[in-house]
């Protein structure tokens, strides 16, 4: 995947479980996989709303990316916001 250049716009991200908050911080894209396929999240991205498949989750943050994986989840994106909310 290429970067982002470094003077591009941020999302806010919040990435958690019921029990545990995998990232919270800016970034510039989130990947993940729904039904369809993969799908990465950019900042400008309309708002979305779906459910997550199970797999690999990226983050792409100014310092380094940060990679879980998931059983299952959902991504809400509004704003530049995004949350996902995996493992429930």
């Amino acid at each position: 995947m290429s970067h982002p250049p470094i003077d591009a716009p941020e999302l806010s991200v919040i990435a958690r479980s019921p029990f545990h908050v995998y990232f919270e911080g800016p970034a510039q894209t989130v990947t993940a996989s729904n039904k369809v396929g993969q799908f990465d999240i950019l900042a400008g991205h309309a708002d979305f709303f779906s459910m997550l498949t199970p797999g690999e989750v990226v983050i792409e943050t100014p310092s380094e990316p940060i990679t879980f994986t998931i059983s299952n989840g959902i991504i809400t994106v509004r704003d530049n916001e995004v949350m996902l909310f995996v493992n429930m």
